[in-house]
Order: structure tokens, then sequence, then C-alpha cells
């Protein structure tokens, strides 16, 4: 063969692999370039980025490694859109009852700046379960999960809220100064091999599932492994909700994780009440998890075509674990009103022994209107330091006659309770 034959044989290979690629699903750049950046919306430590869905206005989803599928959380907003259905699927909850609907949509395109996903499949929720923004005070309409990595590198840097997204053949070689652990891809999930020192019994060899989509520290699963002890200085508490189910269990501490020689100390654990889903964790081997409290002290490289982690130390690695010491779980009431209501209070608390009760509507913290809080500060303001002074004032309707709303003020201090 010619040399001059060789380049056209190269040239239609190339153009052949281009259209190629061009046909199949995934996420791509849009120009040809070595990488390109996103900036995202940092909430809780959740990724949130503005997604256009075949050239809608952007929405707010999260980016998820936790979840295989892309989800649309409102039927409503999904038919707003002008998506077409090709079925309906069960999906069964993550407290192993609850069965929810979800319409499919096929070859969706989802735009987010440099970047296209071309050809997405897209679940469609027939009933909102999530209600993400009460938690939140964000709006947040879905997640978007495997398919925005399994053919490129991309580096998530929490201190600056960017995505890095590489070129699939790029980041042959480990960038100076990041670790490296392998990544195993099962079902679309990501898992990393972890050594965990708990406050009581012995060290535990976890298997841990890599979640951006969870707001959690670590998480074991108790029943998934004998040698799991529970703390003892440890809370009941809502863990959060998770697809079709609330999350309920107990929070403490546990002394180290080790990642492959990047520790954590002292660090927030919650331990899940087992449930009927619990099977599903069971088989796929794994211990816990880990969410975006502990992954935002990283910046991370998800190579899932090299099943590798890289990884090193963000600005904030050396920052404490600190759980709630108020008491309360705030929620918001709306988006459109700004309201902010104690939705939980945990008994024995400080704000529960102030006097503070759920159901209060916060109208002011320390002084300050709650039209300048984001609910988000509130409740990092919560477990901020311990002995700090707290002022609320809230409304509460009489017991006797609920059109009448009194004011009240209440005080206590910040106490750490794990």
């Amino acid at each position: 063969m010619t040399k001059y034959l060789k380049h056209i044989v190269t040239i239609c290979y190339l153009m052949i692999s281009a259209v190629a690629s061009a046909q199949l699903p995934g996420f791509f750049m849009k120009e040809d370039k070595k990488k390109v950046t996103v900036k995202f919306l940092s909430d809780n430590n959740l990724i949130i980025i503005p997604i256009s869905i075949n050239g809608s206005e952007p929405l707010n989803f999260i980016l998820d490694t936790g979840i295989r599928s892309n989800i649309l959380f409102s039927k409503k907003i999904g038919d707003e859109l002008g998506l077409q259905y090709s079925r309906k699927l069960n999906l069964v909850g993550a407290d192993g009852k609850t069965v929810l609907t979800a319409s499919v949509s096929i070859s969706n395109s989802l735009d987010m700046e440099n970047i296209l996903g071309q050809y997405q499949t897209v679940l469609v929720l027939d009933e909102d379960f999530f209600e993400l923004e009460k938690l939140t005070g964000v709006p947040i309409y879905g997640v978007v999960g495997y398919e925005f990595f399994k053919n490129n590198p991309i580096k998530v840097n929490y201190d600056q809220s960017q995505l890095t997204f590489y070129k699939q053949n790029r980041l042959k070689w480990r960038p100076i100064g990041f670790r490296k652990t392998p990544l195993k891809i099962e079902n679309s999930k990501p898992y990393i091999q972890s050594d965990i020192t708990q406050v009581l019994g012995e060290k535990l060899d976890a298997k841990l599932l890599i979640d951006t989509g969870a707001n959690h520290g670590l998480l074991l699963n108790s029943e998934t492994s004998s040698i799991i002890r529970i703390p003892p200085n440890h809370l009941e508490s809502d863990l959060g909700r998770s697809l079709g189910g609330d999350l309920y269990g107990l929070v403490g501490r546990s002394k180290r994780l080790n990642i492959n020689g990047l520790k954590f100390h002292n660090l927030i654990t919650s331990f899940p009440e087992e449930s009927d889903f619990s099977y599903i964790i069971k088989e796929s081997g794994r211990q816990g998890s880990l969410g975006s409290e502990i992954l935002c002290r990283m910046e991370m490289i998800f190579d899932y075509q090299r099943e590798r982690l890289l990884y090193r130390r963000s600005a904030s690695f050396s920052n404490s674990f600190e759980f709630d010491m108020s008491g309360i779980t705030p929620k918001q009431l709306s988006l459109e009103s700004g309201r902010i209501y104690i939705a939980k209070i945990r008994d024995s608390s400080p704000a529960s022994s102030a006097g503070l009760q759920e159901f209060d509507e916060i109208i002011k913290i320390n002084n300050v209107p709650i039209d300048f809080w984001k609910l988000s500060e509130i409740i990092k303001y919560f477990k901020s330091e311990a002995g700090r002074e707290i002022k609320i004032t809230i409304l509460r309707p009489d017991s006797n006659d609920n059109s009448n709303v009194k004011e009240l003020n209440f005080t206590f201090k910040l106490r750490r309770m794990i």
C-alpha cells in the first residue's frame, strides 16, 4: 500500500469513527478540544448543573454517580417539554415497598454549555416524589447519572465549583499530585475499596459506592457485615429521602476512613435501618457508600474507561466533620414563598429544651430576617460551632385559635450531640 493510499485510508477511518461516535448515545464535546469546563452550583455539596432538554430553558439537575438512568422528577414538566413516551416502568423505592411509575422517553438531547448528551433516555416520574426544593431551597428537576461519566474522564473540583470534561483518549497518565485507586464499575455504578477503623470492633475492609448525589458522609449498612458496630454515642435521625422512600436510622462517628493512603478522621457516619431494599445492597457486595460530605474534601477525576479514581486533597480537606448541633430540621414551605419552618425537632436537643416546636415558622435568625438566609446557609450555620448562641424568632398559631398567630423569641447555644 502506498503512503498516499495509507493517508486516504487513515482519513476515511477517522471520518467513519467520527460519524460512528456521533451516532452513539453518550455525552460529547461540541467542539474538538482536549477538554472543556462547566461551572456548577454546589448546594449542600451536591453538584447541580443547568441542563436544556431538547432546546428547552435550562433546568437544574443533580450529577449523580449513584444513579444508572437519567431521571426527570415531574411528568407535568415532561409534558410541557413535549417529551414522547415509549412505555411505562414500575420502580421499587428505597424502602422496598413503594412502587413508583415512570414514563420512558428515548432519544433526547441534553445540552450543558460546551457538552451535549445525545440519544439520551430519560425516566420521567409520573408523580414528583422528591420535592427536593423543600430540603435544599434550590429548584431541582432531576438527576443525570452513568451516561455522563461512561466515556470520558471527568474532573470534579468542589473548591471552584467546576467540572472538567476531557477528551476520551486524554489523561492516560496520572496527573502530578493525584493519588490513584481502582474504580470498579458494576451495573453502571462506581465502587472503591477502603479501610474503616470503627469506634468499637474490628477494622472493616469495605466496598463503598461513590455517590455524588447523596449529601451524607460515610454510610454503612449494618446488615451487610457482621463486624459493623454501632458506636455507643449515636443519635436516631432522618437520613434523608431517596428514590421512593424516606431513610431513617442512626448517626454516629467512625475513627478513620482510609482510601488508599488518604485518611479522614473522626467522621460522621450514618447507619440506615434495614429495609426490604437491603437484599439489593447485599447482592451488590457493598458495605456502604461515600456521599458528598466526604467527596467535597477531594478533587477527583472519574475515569470509568480505565477503571480508576484519581484524587487529591481539596482546600476543605482538614475541616472537621460536624453534625447538626441545634436539633432542628428546617425545610422550605415552597420556592415561591421562601418561608422556612421547623419540620422536625430532636428530643433533648438545645432547640427543644429552649421551647421550640415542630411547625414553628422561622422569621429571624440572630435578628437577620429569613429573607436574607438560604436554606443551605441555615443548615450549615446550625452545625457551625459548639457554644455559639442562636436567637430565633418564630410564628406559632395559638393552640386554641389557629387564626391567632403569636410571634415568639427563643435563645439557645449549639451543642455537639455526637
